[in-house]
């Protein structure tokens, strides 16, 4: 396995997770956003890291290349946010996507949600196979909940039941 480190968001990480995760979006993928689009990367812990939520890093060589998010919000369901993985690092020679919802999952589980919701674009058809072969079901927008923090960009979304 690779020299690659998951860890939980620590102040000071905020540049490198812009620095992941914009040119993907912006680049890659042709979305018109910027990093004042999205107010949560400048307060995570305010934003992710409270009740049930929580952030994550994948860091290489004191790089971060990796992210993945959990917003809590409430009746015990979750909404996972900001998946992105550096393109240098993609594919199973490391890991890092499962690795890091690997991780996500043992803290759903550990704090006792019962369903994580996410929403993304029609563009990112990987992201869908990813989370179709990890066991999400897509999900129409009414099956929703009213807290879903839905974005603008997102048009399909998914849901997976955990174990009570």
């Amino acid at each position: 396995m690779s020299d690659i480190l998951i860890r939980p968001f620590e102040p000071g990480d905020e540049p490198g997770i812009t620095d992941v995760i914009l040119p993907i979006q912006r680049e890659e993928f042709g979305i018109a956003i910027t990093a004042q689009d999205q107010p949560d990367l400048t307060d995570i812990a305010g934003f992710y890291q409270t009740g049930k939520g929580e952030f994550w890093v994948a860091v290489k060589d004191g790089r971060i290349v990796g992210t993945i998010s959990l917003k809590d919000i409430g009746n015990n369901e979750a909404a996972l946010r900001k998946m992105f993985v550096a393109a240098d690092v993609r594919g199973t020679e490391y890991g890092v996507a499962a690795r890091l919802l690997e991780t996500l999952l043992a803290h759903a589980s550990h704090v006792g949600l019962t369903a994580i919701l996410l929403g993304t674009t029609d563009k990112f058809l990987a992201a869908h196979r990813f989370y179709e072969k990890n066991g999400f079901s897509e999900v129409t927008p009414a099956e929703l909940p009213l807290s879903f923090p839905r974005m603008a960009v997102d048009s399909k979304f998914y849901r997976l039941a955990l174990a009570a």
